[in-house]
């Protein structure tokens, strides 16, 4: 007998969260905090949407690249615990290894100031006001100057001075050199503060701990329960459709993909023609592909740093770095103090990746991508663990498919959408009363603390809209 995953469920809730990413976490647990009857609908068995982790054969590896500012631990501690909060550590080794430049940094300004200026040799009023410019820079600020031209202004002609800035960003949100500049220098200044944070003890840890602080507020979590459809009737939300049952609701927020949420769960019907419009400009960002190295057991690693940003292309090249034969990746060193008490080492190597370049192989095709995938990062590695293959015994990969599979993210995408879709996100209170977002979108989109903030502005509207009895 199959299990019944919304047993004893009640009818009608205040608030409905569709996916269990930081975003739509932090929502629920905000909004339980204020008194609000929260649903929490998770279609995967594990909560955290990106931030995941799985296990075999005695290890716990991570999903994606874990690594953000300091803001976490802040955001964590205010709207989670401190407990959580406590879990949140700094990276101290960061190092960049490419033809155009070596070296290991605590990313942060002062280092970023100190390297550019002894390595690069660029004035300082230069960097001076870079730095400046980057940090004064806010959502409001006109779109009108790109990355690009951002760095050309301070930077003419140094394109190792633009891959120093640009390539490790790239990463973590999938920004191009031709994007708006604010969606990296809002990011980039974040990182810049006090340099890259990570979790102590494992994302399986961090999200355990989420997930007791949100039963403990009331939220009722449901897990293997997937949303087909957000029911709305004359502009207005009245609940969702999941595993083939209806439950009330006056708000509904999506943590899900954006054009998802529109397109699919809701329906273009629902919408004004012009959202539509402005709904069809909004352009997915890009997938990943990971490699997930187990060590055996008694076997160690010699320390390489905590993050390692390596290629072998010339120059910095977007197109390259999202190509399935790129030689760019990110190598995630997790030594044994990174889960206290294990003993254990792993790595984890991710790379950029287009969702079309994977999609449409024959299954003998993907199978031997897949190998091919995991010899050339081993082979990328050697270079840095000598006879890595020797300290081996467990090797996975993950390609945009994989993500999709397990995500439901369309394309895979590893950082929903780009730039446009915040104003989009935004906009569906105004199309729909009581429909709401939260997730990956544009400048939001800086990983692990943007997903958790925009969860915070978002639980704020929702509370205000519930405080006016669901109300314009």
């Amino acid at each position: 007998m199959s299990q019944d995953w919304l047993k004893d469920i009640k009818s009608e809730y205040d608030v409905i969260v569709i996916g269990g990413g930081l975003g739509g976490l932090t929502c629920a647990n905000m909004l339980a905090r204020g008194g609000h009857s929260v649903l929490l609908l998770e279609q995967h068995y594990n909560l955290g949407g990106l931030a995941t982790w799985f296990k075999r054969k005695g290890h716990i590896f991570d999903i994606a690249l874990h690594g953000f500012p300091v803001g976490m631990v802040k955001t964590c501690r205010k709207y989670w615990t401190p407990e959580i909060a406590n879990m949140i550590v700094q990276l101290k080794g960061i190092r960049f290894d490419n033809p155009q430049f070596s070296f290991t940094t605590t990313y942060d300004r002062e280092d970023f100031t100190r390297i550019m200026e002894q390595r690069f040799k660029i004035p300082r009023e230069n960097i001076e006001g870079f730095f400046n410019t980057a940090r004064n820079m806010n959502f409001y600020d006109g779109q009108g100057m790109t990355t690009r031209e951002f760095f050309e202004k301070f930077f003419p002609g140094r394109d190792d001075v633009h891959r120093m800035l640009m390539e490790s960003i790239t990463y973590a949100n999938g920004s191009t050199l031709d994007d708006p500049a604010l969606t990296y220098g809002i990011v980039f200044s974040n990182f810049m503060s006090k340099g890259v944070y990570t979790v102590r003890g494992g994302t399986d840890q961090f999200i355990g701990k989420m997930q007791k602080e949100l039963l403990r507020n009331g939220v009722d979590i449901r897990t293997k329960c997937l949303v087909e459809k957000i029911i709305t009737k004359d502009k207005k939300v009245g609940g969702v459709m999941v595993n083939g049952k209806k439950i009330r609701s006056k708000s509904v927020i999506s943590n899900s993909n954006l054009l998802s949420t529109i397109h699919k769960l809701v329906g273009d019907e629902n919408f004004s023609r012009s959202f539509i419009e402005e709904a069809k400009k909004v352009r997915l960002n890009n997938s990943s592909c990971q490699v997930y190295i187990g060590i055996k057991k008694g076997e160690k690693i010699d320390y390489i740093g905590d993050l390692l940003f390596t290629s072998e292309a010339k120059k910095f090249d977007p197109q390259e770095l999202c190509s399935r034969n790129t030689t760019s990746r990110t190598f995630s060193i997790y030594y044994p103090q990174t889960r206290p008490g294990s003993g254990m080492y792993s790595i984890v190597a991710s790379s950029n990746a287009n969702y079309e370049d994977w999609a449409n192989l024959s299954e003998e095709e993907y199978r031997n991508s897949k190998k091919e995938l995991i010899q050339r990062t081993l082979d990328a590695l050697e270079k840095y663990v000598p006879k890595i293959r020797d300290k081996i015994d467990y090797l996975e990969a993950a390609t945009p498919k994989t993500f999709q599979r397990y995500t439901l993210h369309l394309n895979g995408a590893s950082f929903g959408t780009k730039f446009e879709g915040l104003k989009v996100s935004m906009g569906l209170p105004k199309e729909i009363l009581g429909l709401f977002h939260t997730g990956s979108v544009g400048i939001i989109m800086s990983g692990w603390l943007g997903a958790a903030n925009y969860g915070v502005i978002v639980a704020n509207d929702v509370d205000k809209f519930l405080s006016t009895g669901g109300v314009r």
